[in-house]
């Protein structure tokens, strides 16, 4: 009876299918089989920030509309994350200071892969990316292939048309493409 009071208000139904599209892909597996992702709360918030990062990229200087799509695909994400943290069981008290924590780090990790894809800087985009997404524990070649694998996203995004990326229908490549090569294998 009472939950009503407590919901959230109701996010438009596309940004909620823009993250819905996100959360899938940084779930497939090829991340944390092939990447070196650690298939962690940590891990797992890292490469979802990046996936977040390349849609709000692409809708970045795109107009009104790209730009209160993406505040929405943002406050789904935290919204998102603050229920995460309840069900872990972090206590009400320390929630708002754990999202802020998070929220610190996404806008530190997503001015870092921005300044690397708009200076076209594919080694300092693995920088970031080794540093952030791999806590600094990655191969050099790991954090390379999720890089290649970044920019060729970014580079998709950026060719499909605006209103199929604001309405949720867009293709991200498959990360198994970009995966680096194994003990014995060659690219």
């Amino acid at each position: 009876m009472f939950a009503r009071l407590f919901r959230r208000k109701t996010a438009d139904a596309a940004a909620r299918d823009i993250y819905v599209r996100l959360v899938e892909q940084a779930r497939l597996p090829a991340f944390y089989t092939s990447f070196g992702v650690a298939d962690t709360v940590e891990g797992r918030f890292d490469l979802l920030v990046l996936h977040v990062f390349l849609v709000l990229h692409r809708l970045k200087d795109a107009g009104e509309a790209a730009a209160a799509r993406g505040q929405a695909v943002f406050d789904i994400f935290f919204a998102d994350m603050d229920d995460s943290l309840r069900e872990l069981g972090v206590g009400d008290l320390a929630v708002p200071k754990r999202i802020k924590k998070m929220a610190q780090g996404f806008y530190g990790r997503t001015a870092a892969y921005d300044a690397a894809l708009v200076a076209g800087d594919d080694a300092a985009l693995a920088e970031a990316i080794g540093r952030n997404v791999h806590g600094g524990h990655g191969s050099g070649e790991e954090a390379a292939a999720l890089a290649r694998y970044a920019r060729a996203a970014a580079t998709g995004l950026a060719g499909q048309p605006l209103e199929a990326v604001l309405a949720g229908r867009f293709d991200l490549p498959d990360p198994d493409a970009f995966a680096p090569a194994g003990p014995g294998e060659t690219e």
